[in-house]
């Protein structure tokens, strides 16, 4: 197995021990913890200096912090994205500076391909034939393409409620796609349980198949903190006053703060980044562990769901105690907005702006909102909005509200009008 200089093993979060990752790409063995790929930091041959004279075109220019070197990654250019200055949001918020992490520039439109890259490095480097996994959708649609990349065949497990351009790309790329009906039978919708349970029924049918699912595969969240990484770059190594993140499983969050923690323990660094969870009222478990002061979520039941925000509509986060770690530790917080708030936001910034963000994503923009409105931020902070995919992800659900929005402030001026 090709891997990085200072990549030293697979540590669980819950038991502590390490692994060798060509044994194991899973769960831990002994306890079924969480693996999380660990370094030996006095091995890291790598240095702001040394990182300004790199290209700024992929993650992979951080390749001294990921288990693999570069010239064994499964790449399609992912990472790299823009940072984008968004003044009207910032005069609107009342902070400082709004800036915008636009990873719907990524290859197939969202931050799922930093985890993918780095999930199908793993399976490849694992001689894997076929890789499968549930996703909620546009972690699916990017298994497919990275699949495609690596040459290995997928299978990717979708609820009913995926959307439409997840679902056919994942064929397009030539992906087995298993679209999993409810259940609970005719009636309930299809959440991304019902294609858990699924694709775990497909596991034990298939001991060959080599997972890339959230937190089963170590690697995901792993190739996700490099949009840490990048942040801090673009900031000449300064942490930002908040980073407000749309959160469903909540991996790119946790991969985020282990990378901040990174950069502090290197010295890159001196604070860590404070990390916001931004969720959608309909489906908020993990801002109500947080609120609660509790360690973990409560798992909601399918029938709780309620929310038009599918990728975060994640009712039983298994990493929740990770993602509140990270909270808590960063000083941090959480909030959780109406669907209509997000939707709202949506629009609001593609014309404050002209940026698109995907109606999911949007939570991060609502959600700093409420939380300027509480007075979370000062009028000098910089907050920085997590844009986890691309606005044309969510088309038929933006072009919906504006039209509902539209009929409505009708509606109004009609009746002010008689």
């Amino acid at each position: 197995m090709q891997t990085s200089e200072a990549f030293v093993g697979l540590d669980c979060v819950d038991c502590g021990n390490r692994f060798d990752p060509g044994e194991e790409p899973g769960r831990c063995p002994d306890c079924g913890g969480i693996l999380d790929p660990a370094y030996d930091y006095d091995r890291v041959d790598l240095s702001p200096e040394q990182l300004a004279d790199r290209p700024f075109e992929s993650m992979w220019r951080y390749a001294e912090l990921l288990p693999f070197p570069a010239e064994a990654a499964v790449s399609m250019g992912e990472g790299g994205t823009a940072l984008v200055e968004c003044p009207e949001l910032a005069d609107a918020m009342g902070v400082g500076r709004v800036l915008l992490k636009d990873e719907g520039r990524n290859p197939t439109g969202t931050f799922k391909d930093r985890g993918q890259a780095a999930a199908m490095t793993a399976a490849a480097q694992h001689g894997a034939g076929t890789v499968a996994l549930n996703s909620a959708g546009n972690a699916g649609q990017a298994a497919a393409a990275y699949a495609a990349r690596a040459g290995l065949d997928a299978h990717v497990y979708l609820p009913k409620r995926a959307g439409f351009t997840q679902k056919a790309m994942t064929e397009v790329h030539g992906a087995e796609l298993h679209v999993c009906d409810p259940v609970g039978g005719a009636g309930k919708s299809s959440q991304i349980g019902d294609a858990g349970a699924a694709y775990a029924a497909a596991m034990d049918d298939h001991s060959d198949w080599y997972s890339v699912k959230t937190f089963v595969t170590p690697y995901r969240h792993e190739g996700k903190k490099t949009m840490a990484l990048e942040l801090l770059e673009q900031l000449d190594w300064e942490a930002p006053d908040a980073v407000v993140y749309p959160t469903g499983g909540g991996v790119g969050l946790v991969g985020m703060h282990k990378a901040a923690v990174e950069a502090e323990k290197l010295g890159w660094t001196d604070d860590l980044v404070p990390m916001y969870v931004a969720q959608a009222e309909g489906c908020a478990p993990v801002v109500k562990a947080y609120e609660a002061g509790a360690d973990e979520h409560e798992p909601l039941a399918d029938d709780e769901v309620d929310t038009a925000c599918n990728g975060i509509a994640i009712p039983d986060p298994g990493a929740s105690p990770l993602i509140l770690d990270a909270v808590r530790e960063s000083d941090g917080g959480a909030v959780a907005t109406s669907d209509a708030a997000i939707l709202d936001a949506a629009i609001e910034v593609a014309r404050r702006e002209g940026l698109e963000v995907g109606a999911t994503c949007a939570a991060a923009v609502s959600g700093a909102f409420e939380l300027a409105d509480r007075g979370e931020f000062g009028p000098d902070d910089t907050v920085v909005l997590l844009n986890t995919g691309a606005g044309n992800k969510d088309v038929d659900a933006l072009r919906a509200h504006l039209g509902e929005r539209e009929a409505a402030e009708e509606a109004a001026d009609g009746e002010v009008a008689e």
